[in-house]
């Protein structure tokens, strides 16, 4: 009967398997998550859902679009 994943399942699952993908593959996040939703026929919206739950992800995603022009930069704080 323990077919259906929960959402945090499928978040879980997403995070780990995007990590993989940029790791060996050496891909941008953005790729990395269109190709996991192609992977799992999933729409983008469903991951995106999904994003928005995982702070570590969904800032990595953030840096990414903000270095590639794709959003305004944030301010942040020297490391």
């Amino acid at each position: 009967m323990g077919l259906m994943k929960t959402p945090m399942q499928f978040n879980s699952t997403l995070v780990e398997e995007v990590e993989f993908i940029v790791k060996n593959r050496k891909i941008e996040y953005m790729d990395a998550v269109i190709m996991w939703c192609e992977m799992n026929n999933h729409e983008i919206e469903f991951a995106g859902d999904l994003i928005r739950r995982h702070a570590v992800l969904k800032s990595k995603i953030q840096l990414e679009a903000e270095n590639l022009n794709f959003m305004r930069k944030s301010s942040r704080l020297p490391i």
